[in-house]
């Protein structure tokens, strides 16, 4: 007689959530919604016949089915995550899986790639550029390098790069903007993704943050870059990202930059930190991120 197995990818979400007793704090650990987490373990509760959760005053607590059900659950994923990373460690196809935001990709790492491949020739490197948060081994990622502040639990999280936050324009326009006391006159560039950006200036530097139904909008970094080349406006630049064109004069600074509150971060499974691939990438790009 088959055995019946509940939804596998609930259990995951399941221990997450009863270590952290937080849907929110186990979707940012596990790179998903809150929705997300709480639709997940109520397929699960739905499966079980049970509540493994009760919401009181004081927040989330587990139900008396939850508490006894977090030891079977937590040793039951140890048990996959290590043997997959046995299986893989002996018979594994060399091949690493990193997903990555597609302007970090393009403007940091991809420069670099050759480095780790005359070094390690044998891995095979594939970059996930997509929008979508992969999965961390779930959607075959094994490393993903994300932004934020590294306070995820769960995982191994190494800092690759601080940034800053400045202001940056064509030279074609930065004569006529650079005097301006109100950056509300100013044409400015916004992106999607990281619309707290102008915002985080604007604050630690006491100007009023632009409205960004004023200015051009754009779903990724890479485009507002290009947009700011173009003359189209002002653009809040990411050091080191935005370095090569203040390098080559394509773009320059207008005001102060300031500290931004997010780094880029590499992501990986703490059941995984040994395998020979992902401690070779994390040393190497470890000590890039060093480099001058």
């Amino acid at each position: 007689m088959r055995s019946r197995l509940p939804p596998l990818n609930a259990l995951r979400l399941f221990e997450a959530a009863a270590r952290l007793l937080s849907f929110k704090n186990a979707a940012e650990e596990l790179f998903l919604t809150p929705s997300a987490v709480s639709h997940g373990i109520q397929s699960l509760e739905e499966w079980l016949g049970v509540p493994l959760f009760l919401r009181t005053s004081k927040g989330l607590v587990l139900s008396e089915a939850g508490h006894a059900y977090v030891p079977i659950v937590r040793q039951a994923l140890h048990l996959l995550a290590s043997g997959s990373a046995q299986v893989i460690n002996k018979h594994g196809s060399g091949q690493l899986s990193i997903s990555a935001a597609p302007t970090f990709a393009a403007r940091w790492l991809l420069p670099r790639l050759h480095k780790f491949r005359e070094l390690h020739p044998e891995i095979q490197i594939v970059i996930d550029t997509s929008q979508k948060r992969a999965e961390l081994s779930e959607d075959g990622v094994d490393l993903a390098i994300r932004m934020g502040r590294g306070n995820w639990q769960g995982v191994v999280a190494d800092k690759l790069a601080a940034q800053e936050l400045v202001p940056v324009c064509a030279p074609s326009i930065y004569e006529r903007l650079r005097d301006l006391s109100d950056i509300e006159l100013a044409p400015t560039i916004h992106v999607t993704s990281t619309s707290e950006d102008w915002n985080v200036w604007a604050s630690a530097t006491g100007h009023p943050a632009p409205d960004p139904a004023k200015g051009l909008r754009f779903d990724t970094i890479q485009m507002a870059f290009q947009a700011a080349c173009q003359g189209l406006g002002v653009a809040i630049g990411r050091k080191p990202l935005v370095n090569a064109e203040l390098a080559s004069g394509s773009l320059v600074e207008i005001w102060e930059p300031v500290p931004s509150q997010v780094s880029y971060w590499l992501v990986g499974a703490e059941s995984r930190a040994d395998d020979p691939r992902i401690a070779a990438f994390r040393a190497w790009i470890l000590q890039e991120s060093t480099a001058p």
